[in-house]
């Protein structure tokens, strides 16, 4: 696929000094920088954490944002997608890369139907360090966990775009619980992470990237400051009213529908296309594996497990559930920030 119809990245999105020796020697910095943090204790064997600056962080995350800040040049048309692990991710990758790819393939030549979506949008985080031709790619869409707090700075001095997702707090662990879970039981060497201990790292904040309240508000904030730059999509919002906000990302994307493409149902074939049911059935999302340089190997169907509203009812108790809203509702007071 090119991306003849998308304004090009005409400089590196990497430092001059990437790769260089004042590179290695900052990478090496990071690494003494880390090692003084504290760890997240149990220790888990796949998903140690180190915290930095109020957040946790898998080793090789903080790492590369660590080199990131000095050495990512973000371009003034890239578009960031931004979230917490397991709150619409996926979803949102699949809508965004379609909005802004429709004018350079068809239907049948949509690389949705031969990858998953996180290998059509990469990690910035996952890729910066590991697959940097990754990131340095043409596409003007790059994706992120990050808090905004510890973006590239570039991001903000070159006023990037960012789209950013998040979902009931409920619903987001019980998905994160299953995807780490089941990433563990695909290794007979892993001891399995207890229900009740991730419920606890959660609601303490330390799930990665946590804590999830934090991570949201900095985003709600920044959206309030500079709505033109910052959109911010609840996922339950986005399953209700999917069609409008697709055509909400388009205009924010600065890629508006035109009047034939909505008359020829442009928007609603994108709507189609990245349901969950589509996705989670192509066959690359039901046998292929999604490399990374933290994980390693995820099965491709770890990504799509139900994305329903309210799964939480199936798992948490009546107590665990009010502890969490408990939690939502004190972070959450006086932001202007809800869930139902």
């Amino acid at each position: 696929m090119s991306f003849s119809n998308i304004p090009s990245i005409t400089t590196s999105r990497l430092s001059e000094n990437y790769g260089s020796k004042n590179f290695n020697e900052m990478l090496k910095k990071s690494k003494e920088i880390i090692s003084t943090l504290p760890k997240r204790e149990p220790h888990h064997p796949i998903f140690e954490c180190y915290q930095y600056d109020g957040f946790w962080y898998h080793l090789a995350s903080l790492e590369s944002a660590l080199c990131m800040q000095q050495n990512f040049k973000a371009q003034p048309c890239d578009i960031f997608v931004c979230s917490a692990p397991k709150s619409g991710t996926t979803w949102l990758k699949a809508l965004t890369f379609s909005i802004i790819t429709r004018h350079d393939d068809d239907i049948t030549n949509n690389l949705l139907f031969t990858k998953v979506p996180h290998e059509c949008i990469p990690f910035l985080e996952v890729d910066f360090l590991s697959n940097p031709k990754i990131i340095d790619m043409e596409l003007p869409l790059l994706a992120t966990h990050l808090p905004y707090s510890i973006l590239p700075k570039s991001i903000s001095s070159n006023n990037c775009k960012i789209i950013y997702i998040c979902r009931e707090p409920k619903d987001t662990f019980v998905s994160l619980w299953h995807f780490i879970h089941n990433i563990e039981a695909k290794s007979l060497k892993v001891p399995l992470l207890t229900f009740d201990q991730a419920f606890k790292w959660f609601c303490q904040g330390k799930s990665m990237y946590g804590s999830y309240w934090d991570h949201m508000l900095e985003y709600w904030k920044a959206s309030i400051e500079r709505p033109e730059r910052v959109f911010f999509i609840k996922y339950e919002d986005l399953k209700e009213d999917t069609l409008g906000y697709v055509k909400k990302l388009a205009d924010f994307m600065d890629k508006p529908f035109s009047k034939e493409e909505q008359e020829r149902g442009v928007p609603q074939e994108i709507v189609a296309r990245c349901n969950f049911k589509n996705l989670s059935n192509l066959e690359v999302n039901k046998s292929g594996k999604y490399t990374t340089a933290i994980t390693k190997e995820i099965s491709n169907n770890l990504f799509f497990r139900k994305g329903e509203i309210g799964d939480w009812k199936n798992y948490l108790t009546e107590e665990m559930a009010k502890y969490i809203d408990d939690i939502t509702l004190q972070k959450f007071q006086s932001s202007g920030l809800t869930f139902p």
